[in-house]
């Protein structure tokens, strides 16, 4: 399966069950992305508003197929099965109770791009993606 995270500097992801910022030109680059459903928890999906690519299920990893996409904020992840990752950071550090704290070289992930582009609230955001 495919995971999607945001994370700040820091590998921040949320901070008093609340994520840490969001940005309406990242969502439509998740949207595009993501060529069926994209899966995520019903806290991340009010972000998304109404879309048909968006479904919702609380349990990571929700039974996921090879080449589904998991967008992760609030859910509890393991990359057992995860076959490739994709991170968004916000180049901005912001204050952080979950973290990302997966080691994903000791894990077998490689960096294979890496991509800077303009949000809409942020100046920078990088799209790093990453493969087992």
């Amino acid at each position: 399966m495919n995971l999607i995270v945001c994370l700040d500097d820091k590998n921040g992801m949320m901070f008093n069950k609340r994520r840490q910022s969001q940005d309406r030109l990242l969502r439509e680059r998740v949207l595009a992305l993501v060529p069926g459903k994209l899966y995520m928890s019903a806290y991340s999906a009010k972000q998304f508003g109404e879309n048909e690519k968006i479904c919702t299920c609380e349990a990571f990893p929700c039974n996921l197929e090879e080449n589904d996409f998991y967008f992760a904020e609030d859910a509890e992840i393991s990359l057992e099965n995860v076959k490739q990752i994709i991170i968004y950071r916000w180049n901005r550090h912001y204050p952080a109770d979950k973290r990302f704290t997966f080691d994903l070289l000791a894990l077998g992930f490689t960096k294979i791009s890496a991509e800077d582009f303009i949000g809409n609230s942020h100046p920078k955001i990088t799209e790093e993606i990453y493969k087992r």
